[in-house]
């Protein structure tokens, strides 16, 4: 079965908000968990916008699933944030602090000699690594050449494009999952990803191993309740 990691960074964007902590960041990761979640990420930015470099801390010294943590690496702060916690994986994304959210993957050949060194510092201190990357198929085999562990797919055009016409929609990320099997790569996938489209994706890419879902899950805990949403992605992610 697929992993669902619940990425919990909006419901920090709840609580900054407001001020105080309202709602409980770390009540709400250990709910997840508790509901049936196989994992919680976290995205902290510089500037803190929501998750707090604080938090992550605090998450570390309660969660029993897989932590994964995002970012960019080209910051130091987030380098030593990542060393200094271990979760279980590491995902590195080429965002900036301008940005709202994350838009795109990795150049893995123009990036490719610093993204081996920084990917050598986290094995090193055994902590799985995952390069966020478009459904290119050479920026696939780019990635296989830094000795990241995994890759995460970047989901947006899938989701953009699935109503129109999904089985078109959904093409390039199939090559790329065979093509980064074949290279000997897990396959992760994120951003905007939805009840709406996450089993058509997982129905019809292979060797899916975890898919990462936060803004489109928490917004659907608005309506249905948060133990009964996880439920039902997770029912989205079963074995046929």
């Amino acid at each position: 079965m697929t992993k669902l990691s619940v990425n919990i960074n909006k419901i920090a964007t709840l609580r900054n908000a407001r001020g105080g902590n309202t709602p409980n960041l770390i009540q709400v990761a250990q709910d997840c968990e508790r509901f049936g979640a196989q994992g919680i990420t976290v995205h902290p930015r510089p500037d803190e916008r929501h998750i707090r470099y604080a938090d992550v801390y605090e998450l570390k010294k309660v969660l029993n699933t897989e932590f994964n943590i995002e970012g960019n690496p080209l910051e130091q702060k987030f380098i030593d944030l990542v060393l200094a916690v271990k979760p279980a994986q590491v995902t590195l994304v080429p965002d900036d602090t301008a940005q709202l959210t994350s838009n795109h993957g990795w150049d893995t050949h123009k990036n490719q000699s610093y993204l081996a060194e920084i990917i050598s510092v986290f094995k090193t201190n055994n902590i799985r690594t995952s390069i966020f990357v478009d459904a290119d198929i050479k920026m696939i085999q780019g990635a296989a050449k830094t000795g990241t562990h995994r890759i995460e797919l970047y989901t947006e055009s899938y989701a953009k494009n699935f109503l129109a016409n999904k089985k078109e929609a959904i093409k390039p990320f199939v090559e790329a999952a065979i093509e980064a099997h074949r290279l000997g790569l897990g396959l992760n996938a994120g951003h905007d990803l939805s009840l709406e489209n996450v089993k058509f994706f997982k129905e019809n890419v292979p060797h899916l191993l975890e898919v990462s879902i936060g803004h489109a899950l928490v917004s659907d805990a608005l309506y249905y309740g948060l133990e009964n949403t996880i439920q039902m992605y997770k029912r989205q992610l079963k074995e046929n």
